[in-house]
């Protein structure tokens, strides 16, 4: 037999009479507290101690340390050595048999001469139990000193919060001997934390001392302990670290962490983290009333909030879930995330464009859905500046198609995802959005489909949106473009957002616009720095200049609206006037061009005439038989 097999043989041996070990250790405590105790009581007469009424005694002691040990499971491994709960169960033995030996004594009558006094049961429980748990504890101290990571090449690490986030990452780390960070200090803001101890790591300072305990630790790096914080929390820690060069990493959030915190979910600080929300907690009994068995269509599948607005759909287990879109790339996508294949033959993946009125009416007969939540638009505020019929066609006229559709084959809820351009629009897409809007709630006038419509800023990742942008740029070498020093945006993710926007159809009512709260608009240039000094040398900056029609600043509410919050506290509710389907195509073809010798020709103009119109109580009269599209 092979010495390997051999040392396995005797540690399993070992562990086998480590019960044994234990009580042999509990025993010795007893065997000596009662002489120490008699000891004691006379006055360190040493004649007292070896009488046979001691040994007596201290057989007793060790017989009922060993049934009690045994009933309570503490010899029968049932916890592990050292632990908490074993503890608790070697107070509990160590009690009772202190109990029995004074009730046994004192039952037994008093003498004077008795070579074991009724108060020595008493005295020794007291030794035993505090020796008992000592012994452990050293034990505990010891084990847990030998799994800790050891190294020079370890990642020392500052961690902010001490909480309990904070508490289960460094009892982590500390226990894990592969681990390749070492926490050396926390700070956090809370006073009451102040010296705070946790596996001997210490609360140093507030979370502006950073810097300062980094230096004094020699700390490398950052670890936010703070899950439940948001984007702003984020980007003032980055910030005070970056000032010192210090990585810095963060925890998932609290949902995902429910298993406990493992190092492999320490992960760097990302610009979704900086820019973005922990998603909003939802009534989802509210969201399963309406979606789970019900048939549901999704427009702009493909696209980036379409696609996730499948995803989460697809958790609440609608009785089909159709997602359409032109895009057969994207429909491709999207069923590749959610079944984990795409063969591209099931009947759910429908593809087909808004624009066109009679496959769309097609798909309603078909599918006969239940609620609709269109996503599907052209979003690019620059390109539709240059082709604005492409705008009009697809976003007003794809929309009344779908909402004609929807309200001639008895959809029950219809959500239209707007943006945030809508407000105080100035852009060709702000303005079709905006009459989006209005075309919404205008549909749901006199018929049985309620109809509104969600409205909200940039996503993170999104298809065209700043951070791909910004990744593509820093790939090729740089320079990052930013249009203005000043601009700034609100930013949300897509994870959030589809939520919220599910959420708004639950709760909204019919012709309603339900704004989702973006919390603080972000510097874009500041946002380019970062992205800029991940590099060595840092990427240039350069500044383009605002586009035709782009905002410095972004609205989510038009001055003229009045917002409520009436149901959750990110989602504010605006009404808006309705616009009769004549007043928005005014001066429009049938086949999406401008009316022969109509002097209008710019698509901003025409959408600030049809509003304007209406506004002013003027009834306009379309010039063509315009057919809804």
């Amino acid at each position: 037999m092979s010495w390997k097999h051999t040392r396995a043989r005797l540690l399993d041996a070992g562990r086998n009479h480590l019960p044994w070990v234990h009580f042999a250790a509990d025993s010795a405590l007893w065997v000596i507290a009662i002489p120490a105790g008699v000891y004691l009581r006379y006055d360190f007469d040493t004649s007292r101690v070896w009488r046979l009424e001691v040994l007596v005694a201290v057989a007793v002691a060790v017989a009922l340390q060993g049934f009690f040990g045994l009933l309570y499971g503490v010899y029968r491994r049932r916890w592990r050595y050292g632990s908490f709960d074993e503890v608790r169960m070697v107070g509990a033995t160590a009690l009772s048999v202190g109990l029995v030996m004074t009730i046994a004594w004192w039952g037994s009558g008093a003498s004077d001469g008795r070579a074991v006094p009724r108060s020595v049961p008493l005295l020794a429980t007291g030794v035993c139990l505090l020796g008992q748990i000592a012994i452990r504890s050293m034990w505990r101290l010891y084990v847990e000193s030998r799994r800790r990571p050891k190294g020079d090449d370890l990642e020392r690490l500052v961690i902010v919060g001490a909480g309990e986030g904070g508490e289960q990452v460094i009892r982590t780390l500390m226990a894990n001997p592969d681990s390749p960070y070492m926490p050396v200090a926390m700070v956090d803001d809370d006073l009451s934390k102040r010296n705070l101890r946790i596996a001997g790591v210490r609360v140093e300072g507030r979370i502006d001392d950073l810097r300062a305990v980094a230096d004094r630790r020699d700390a490398t790096a950052v670890l936010i302990a703070v899950p439940s914080e948001e984007a702003p929390f984020f980007r003032r820690v980055t910030e005070l670290a970056e000032e010192d060069e210090l990585s810095v990493y963060i925890l998932p959030p609290v949902e995902q962490l429910l298993g406990g915190v493992d190092v492999g979910d320490i992960r760097p600080v990302s610009e979704a983290d900086l820019l973005g929300r922990r998603p909003a907690d939802i009534d989802t009994d509210a969201v399963a009333e309406y979606v789970t068995g019900k048939r549901i269509l999704v427009t702009g599948a493909g696209g980036s909030i379409g696609s996730e607005l499948c995803r989460q759909l697809a958790r609440f287990e609608p009785a089909s879930l159709v997602m359409l879109d032109r895009d057969e790339s994207g429909l491709h996508g999207t069923q590749l995330s959610i079944e984990g294949r795409a063969m591209l033959n099931d009947p759910s993946l429908v593809l087909a464009d808004i624009r066109d009125p009679d496959r769309v009416d097609e798909v309603f007969a078909n599918h006969r859905p239940d609620v609709v939540f269109h996503a599907a638009a052209l979003k690019h505020l620059p390109l539709l500046e240059m082709h604005p019929a492409e705008g009009w066609k697809t976003n007003v006229c794809g929309t009344q198609h779908l909402l004609d559709a929807a309200c001639r084959h008895g959809v029950g809820r219809f959500v239209n995802v707007s943006t945030d351009k809508a407000a105080e629009p100035s852009s060709v897409l702000g303005w079709t959005k905006r009459i989006t809007e209005r075309l919404t709630a205008n549909a749901t006038q006199g018929a049985d489909t309620d109809c509104l419509s969600v409205r909200f800023g940039n996503v993170l990742g999104s298809n065209g949106s700043v951070l791909p942008t910004f990744r593509t740029q820093a790939a090729n070498g740089g320079p990052l473009t930013v249009t203005d020093e000043r601009v700034t945006r609100y930013f949300m993710t897509i994870e959030e957002a589809s939520r919220l926007t599910i959420y708004a159809g639950a709760i909204g009512d019919p012709g309603e616009v339900l704004i989702l709260d973006m919390g603080e608009p972000v510097s874009i240039l500041s946002v380019a720095e970062r992205f800029a000094n991940q590099y060595d040398p840092p990427l240039d900056i350069i500044f383009t200049g605002l586009r035709p029609n782009e905002k410095l600043h972004e609205d989510l509410i038009s001055a003229d609206e009045v917002g409520v919050k009436r149901v959750h506290e990110q989602i504010t509710h605006v009404n808006v006037p309705p616009l009769p389907v004549e007043a928005a195509f005014v001066g429009w073809t049938g086949t999406g061009s401008l009316a022969a010798g109509n002097p209008v020709t710019d698509l901003q103009q025409l959408a600030a005439i049809a509003t304007a119109m209406l506004d002013h109580g003027i009834d306009p009269t379309p010039t063509v038989d315009v057919g809804r599209g």
